[in-house]
């Protein structure tokens, strides 16, 4: 019996363990089982990823010190963290990832970089 591949049902030629016919059906496939199903997921994954971006590209040695303005002007949104992480002490970092930020006196912040 021929196996038929998962994307396109054409029948597959080959190995016995192959599932697609060829690497464009592959990566079809795996698209569409992996693609982010809602909007609202999608949308919130690129606002993390772009504040990421923003944290990774301001902090290049890991601690500095950054004003909200500057921030915001590179099109960060505090609204979007996927951590906090509160110290002993009571000071609270919000994290995208593995870069943190903590507020600080006036309009400013303390950027860090987390190890891992």
């Amino acid at each position: 019996m021929a196996k038929q591949c998962l994307e396109c049902g054409d029948t597959i030629v080959g190995r016995i363990d192959k599932k697609f016919c060829s690497d464009g059906c592959r990566n079809a496939y795996n698209n569409n089982v992996n693609k982010d199903s809602k909007n609202l997921i999608r949308n919130t994954n690129n606002r993390l990823r772009k504040n990421h971006r923003i944290l990774e590209d301001v902090n290049p040695d890991k601690k500095t010190t950054i004003s909200r303005a500057k921030l915001i002007e590179k099109g960060f949104d505090f609204n979007y963290f996927t951590s906090i992480y509160t110290t002993k002490a009571g000071t609270v970092y919000y994290f995208v990832y593995d870069q943190g930020y903590l507020p600080i006196e006036g309009d400013y912040f303390a950027l860090v970089k987390r190890e891992s």
